[in-house]
């Protein structure tokens, strides 16, 4: 519900007219780049060990067919999880869903949330970002048109999505809201700065779709809709309570597996028996090669958020981040997190200061670290959190997100959650600021660890 409100507070405090935002969309507003198919090849190194695209010879085997079966089901070796994991206290113990089970989140109701910002309006503290372009460059996607790849390759699409390809040829999609605004309405609501690098067509290969909770910037109706018709063996994999969205819209449940947090499951890809024939057929010879199956293991994560498609339903679905791991790569995709609740500061003073060393963070990134790190790559949430003093519970700060991405065992990230929609009243731009002065605080490199991209650009590792 807190996002609810926010919403409806960024519709009446920003510079343009109730009037103006309630102008029904029509048609599309943005007007997406087409991306470039690439065949392999090889590029010049960007950051040592980070490249944007590898060359890999081209498998004649039916596992370059854009139509794979998928198989789901639990890993013959579960991993390590914690000790107290049978508590679930996470799970609401006095009503349905879900909470944050840690001293590091703060609930606010949404009529105090509403109070506050009323409070910054007329106090002249809040601040309308300024989405004059140029803001976050975009550019056409460079997609590859077969599996291949000895590189984990990542590719930002705006916002929390982000399209990866595992070296052995999963791809998998965090995220992905493809439309003009993210809002339970298309006339009303946060409306894209930046245009969308690419369609949903585009993407040459989609095997998994990873969602983090059900807000409507990570969780779109139509998004979804068009995915399961274009990518029919596409698999979901969504938090505990999630499902029953998925089918209501007419989703096999065979095609959407729920997971509480610390649950894995793996994914085992292979060609249908009439795709290694057509394969043998065009070849030319009498026995075709034999496939080799994609397999990778999905694991459901703690984060701190919360969740709600509606004002009625506030944390009944479980909210989460993931990891990902295939062709000897692991990811980890943070979705959108909290790390502390902070209080209300004097302006420009220093959260992290020693003065506040005593302010409770989550525990759950550590332990995430320790017993699933590391990981070759983290997708972490860096933008969306100002006023502070609100946001700060679920979501988290550039300072937030490095130590997040220590506290994770990351060894390369890259930032999610910023540079598509106004959501906060920090300026658009200010995330990939903090984030270098925060590495820099930290103790680490300001360049090559922990980065920003440009929407559509694309990272090897």
């Amino acid at each position: 519900m807190q996002r609810y409100f926010i919403y409806l507070s960024y519709t009446l405090f920003s510079r343009h007219s109730f009037s103006m935002r309630l102008r029904p969309l029509l048609h599309r507003t943005t007007h997406s780049v087409r991306p470039r198919i690439l065949h392999p090849r090889t590029s010049g190194p960007l950051y040592p060990s980070v490249r944007r695209f590898h060359e890999s010879p081209v498998r004649s085997s039916a596992m370059t067919s854009a139509i794979l079966n998928a198989v789901v089901s639990s890993p013959q070796t579960a991993s390590a999880s914690p000790s107290d994991i049978s508590a679930k206290a996470h799970h609401n113990k006095h009503g349905k869903g879900f909470v944050n089970p840690w001293p590091s989140y703060e609930d606010f109701t949404p009529w105090k949330i509403v109070l506050k910002m009323l409070r910054m309006r007329f106090s002249g503290q809040w601040n309308n970002p300024d989405t004059t372009p140029p803001t976050v460059p975009v550019r056409k996607p460079e997609l590859l048109p077969t599996r291949q790849t000895d590189k984990l390759r990542a590719t930002w699409l705006g916002h929390a999505c982000y399209y990866v390809e595992f070296p052995g040829g999963l791809r998998v999609l965090f995220d992905p809201v493809f439309e003009a605004r993210c809002s339970p309405f298309s006339f009303m609501g946060p409306k894209r700065y930046t245009e969308m690098p690419c369609e949903i067509e585009d993407l040459p290969f989609i095997d998994a779709v990873v969602i983090s909770h059900s807000h409507y910037d990570h969780l779109s109706h139509p998004t979804i809709k068009k995915i399961s018709q274009k990518y029919p063996e596409c698999h979901f994999f969504v938090g505990l309570g999630n499902k029953e969205w998925f089918t209501n819209m007419g989703i096999s449940d065979k095609k959407v597996t729920e997971l509480d947090w610390w649950d894995e499951r793996t994914i085992t890809l292979s060609a249908p028996p009439s795709e290694i024939g057509s394969v043998a057929s065009s070849n030319g010879s009498e026995a075709p090669d034999k496939p080799q199956n994609i397999t990778a293991t999905i694991g459901c994560l703690p984060c701190q958020h919360t969740s709600a498609r509606t004002p009625f339903d506030k944390g009944h679905t479980l909210w989460a981040s993931w990891s990902v791991s295939s062709g000897g790569k692991k990811v980890w995709f943070g979705g959108d997190t909290g790390y502390r609740k902070v209080p209300e500061l004097p302006k420009d003073e220093f959260d992290y200061s020693e003065k506040y060393s005593h302010l409770p963070h989550c525990p759950a990134f550590k332990q995430i670290g320790e017993l699933r790190g590391p990981f070759d790559l983290g997708l972490i949430p860096i933008g969306a959190y100002d006023p502070r003093f609100i946001m700060s519970p679920m979501h988290a700060n550039p300072y937030d997100s490095v130590n997040i991405f220590a506290d994770t065992k990351c060894e390369r990230a890259l930032g999610i959650h910023w540079g598509t929609w106004v959501l906060t009243t920090e300026e658009v731009l200010e995330p990939p600021k903090k984030l270098k002065e925060a590495l820099k605080w930290k103790g680490m490199p300001e360049d090559g660890v922990f980065e920003v991209c440009d929407i559509g650009e694309s990272r090897e590792y």
